[in-house]
């Protein structure tokens, strides 16, 4: 209160009025800013806030800069360095705290904040509750796997990207494209925050992969922001999106610290917009310098083995024997064998003739052996002689036995010949051929079957009537009482005349067959 009655104080009021004489008292912007601070510091002193932090930055310098918010509103804050160590906690962004310091403002920008020494946890923070939740059912569908994640191709004919029309990140992709390799970019440009944003980004990467010449790798990327400003690629239908992409999909979304569920679904994920850039191309420059390198190394190695063929090649013709000197050594030993040979063909001669001499000393006279061969074929002819006498003699003695053994055949076969005759008179006395001779007939079925009663066959049946001179067919009528006179029934062949029939019979031993007719009985 001291304070404010010197800041209020009638004398300043007179000294600091304006030349318009007015009563309103006039201050400096660092008077009244000063003033704020104190009274900002002596009414508060220390405090004790919860809320969820949001926008955490860490600086080189070790300060900690965040903000904490609640449904209603956000108050910033920072930790300094020396404070750091004794907090209690690492703090992250959407955690639920409840943070212990003092309130202070920053005149410079007419802004107050909290000025932290001590943090504890309060609970999770209801965003980050619903994201991990959402990131768990995600998980749990398969839609994180590696097995899903497809690779990046090295040198692509073109990139897409997904982002805003306007901003940086747009601009360090293209920039970035350029100074490594230039490749066509295509641009689907989408809203990265605020409402709609999520439904956008979803149609995009669909769309992307729908196009009549895709690009070879798709980059959704943004800046940096609060856990808010990057809500809409923690959605799950951008999340489905990514996963389902037919496109190697490598995602940049905010600063290296910051994490999406867009982060878990893509092939790649990058710590800026500007990696995600070098990760869809390779560097120019490098790949010209890898292949110079190969290129002389090639080279080199071309070199070394030429190099050492040529050596190879040199020792072989060192190692190779003088061919005229290979060609007088052959002249020489020609002559030599030519000489040797000259003196050797006498001496051979006469060796052969004195060899031949001695075995012709050594060989019997012509007479002893003819005189012994013709000995050895008397022999021969004599033993082949005695041979033939046997012989001869053996088969007068089979000969004159000769007429005994057909005697004896003649008479086993006229005793077989009467026993056949015996045999043969009494199948005939059997046989109904002679009974059919006699007179008798045998009828029989139409099957062929023989008919032994009367009763056996129906009146008005057909049946077979056997002669010894050939088959009748006849049906058995029953009588009729017409003039008391047999009906009879036209038969379809006329018999022959008798005489034609004894003719047929006095053909001596010639097969005789009446045609067959029908018999009215």
């Amino acid at each position: 209160m001291m304070e404010r009655e010197r800041l209020f104080s009638p004398a300043d009021s007179t000294n600091m009025s304006g030349q318009g004489g007015s009563n309103i008292p006039e201050y400096s912007v660092s008077d009244i800013s000063g003033a704020i601070k104190r009274t900002l510091e002596g009414a508060f002193g220390r405090v004790r806030i919860r809320g969820e932090i949001t926008e955490m930055k860490r600086y080189a310098s070790g300060h900690i800069y965040l903000s904490l918010k609640d449904e209603g509103g956000k108050i910033s804050g920072v930790i300094w360095r020396g404070s750091v160590s004794r907090l209690g906690m690492v703090p992250e962004n959407g955690t639920e705290v409840i943070a212990t310091g003092r309130i202070s403002s920053y005149g410079e920008r007419s802004s107050y904040q909290l000025i932290i020494d001590r943090m504890e946890f309060a609970g999770e923070g209801a965003l980050l509750a619903r994201i991990e939740a959402l990131r768990v059912r995600l998980r749990d569908e398969g839609l994180f796997d590696a097995q899903r994640k497809k690779k990046i191709p090295f040198l692509p004919r073109s990139v897409g990207v997904v982002t805003s029309r306007s901003g940086a990140v747009l601009h360090d992709i293209c920039t970035t494209v350029s100074r490594r390799f230039p490749r066509d970019i295509l641009l689907w440009p989408v809203a990265v925050q605020g409402e709609g944003a999520a439904r956008q980004i979803a149609h995009a990467v669909r769309s992307m992969a729908n196009l009549p010449q895709p690009p070879d790798v798709l980059i959704v990327a943004r800046g940096g922001g609060s856990l808010e400003d990057l809500m809409a690629f923690n959605d799950e239908a951008v999340v489905r999106a990514v996963a389902e992409c037919p496109l190697p999909v490598i995602s940049a979304v905010g600063h290296e610290t910051d994490t999406t569920l867009v982060d878990y679904a893509s092939d790649r994920r990058a710590p800026t917009p500007t990696a995600a850039a070098e990760m869809a191309v390779p560097l120019r420059s490098e790949l010209l310098a890898d292949l110079a390198h190969r290129t002389a190394r090639l080279s080199s190695g071309l070199s070394g083995i030429l190099q050492q063929h040529g050596l190879r090649l040199q020792n072989l013709v060192a190692r190779l024997p003088d061919l005229p000197g290979l060609l007088d050594t052959a002249r020489m030993r020609l002559d030599d064998r030519s000489q040797r040979l000259e003196l050797a063909l006498p001496a051979f001669v006469m060796r052969a003739r004195a060899q031949l001499g001695g075995q012709a000393y050594h060989l019997p006279a012509i007479e002893v052996v003819l005189g012994q061969r013709g000995r050895m074929v008397e022999a021969e002819a004599a033993r082949l002689q005695a041979g033939w006498e046997r012989f001869w003699q053996a088969c007068q003695m089979h000969l004159l036995r000769v007429p005994l053994r057909v005697e004896a055949v003649q008479s086993r076969l006229q005793l077989q010949k009467t026993r056949l005759e015996g045999v043969g008179r009494h199948l005939l006395a059997v046989s109904p051929r002679a009974i059919l001779e006699r007179g008798y007939v045998l009828v029989q079925r139409e099957d062929g079957r023989a008919v032994t009663r009367s009763a056996e066959v129906a009146e008005g049946s057909c049946v077979r009537i056997s002669f010894a001179d050939g088959v009748r067919h006849a049906q058995l009528d029953p009588h009729s009482s017409e003039g008391g006179r047999v009906k009879k029934i036209p038969s379809s062949r006329q018999r022959p005349p008798k005489k034609a029939v004894e003719k047929m019979k006095g053909r001596g031993s010639e097969k005789t067959e009446l045609p067959q007719g029908e018999l009215g009985l």
